[in-house]
């Protein structure tokens, strides 16, 4: 499993789950960001882009107490990543789909996949690419549920009168909201490998759109095909 070592201070407070009235009480992920940040204590500080904020919170709140701590090397990664560019929340929201599509449980995977081709709806009119088309990792996700597939191309394939915007401001944050529990409650061994992954991924796309050094994730293939 990778490891990032990015001089988290020492003496700082265990994570431990849910919000914390002052750093006595414990801390989760974003509650140290805002006080490494120099921010006003609180699980949602303006250092750090909303919808990534949101995935850090489920990460943290999700992981197994034995597997939390390993948290902590990516919280100053997190901090001063901002953007206003709306493909941040489609990429947070297309890697969070992505992610839960394949090992969601059966009944969940429909929702998934209308979410994944949502995002790449998203993308292609932010990107000025054909609509339609996806990337080689949104076509291989899909793949790996062909009835969910199928159901969400003839639910309406990610919802045709949905406009950026609108997209950004509701439907980004339930697909997080739904994707990253998905992934914690899959049937799988490595929960917690999952969830570490997703966040640094996360991290990563945004990262990418702001600028930032990549924390040497593995990266999904970007080439795009037709759907």
């Amino acid at each position: 499993m990778r490891t990032v070592n990015t001089g988290v201070p020492d003496l700082v407070p265990i994570l431990s789950r849910g919000k914390h009235r002052s750093a006595r009480k414990g801390a989760c992920f974003m509650e140290l960001a805002s006080y490494l940040a120099g921010e006003r204590w609180s699980d949602h500080p303006r250092c750090t882009h909303p919808l990534l904020g949101s995935v850090c919170r489920l990460v943290n709140d999700l992981t197994s107490d034995e597997h939390r701590a390993r948290l902590s090397a990516l919280i100053p990664c997190v901090i001063g990543m901002t953007s206003d560019d709306p493909r941040v929340d489609a990429r947070i929201a297309l890697r969070c789909a992505r992610a839960a599509l394949p090992i969601a449980a059966a009944e969940d995977q429909n929702v998934m996949a209308v979410a994944v081709l949502a995002a790449e709806r998203a993308l292609a009119e932010l990107d000025d690419r054909p609509a339609g088309s996806l990337e080689d990792a949104s076509r291989a996700a899909l793949a790996s549920a062909p009835l969910a597939a199928h159901w969400a191309r003839s639910f309406g394939g990610g919802g045709n009168d949905v406009s950026v915007e609108q997209f950004r401001r509701f439907a980004a944050p339930n697909i997080v909201r739904f994707a990253v529990p998905a992934v914690a409650k899959a049937c799988v061994s490595d929960q917690d490998d999952r969830l570490y992954d997703l966040l640094v991924a996360c991290i990563d796309d945004c990262g990418m759109l702001c600028g930032r050094q990549s924390l040497a994730a593995p990266r999904e293939s970007s080439a795009l095909v037709e759907q």
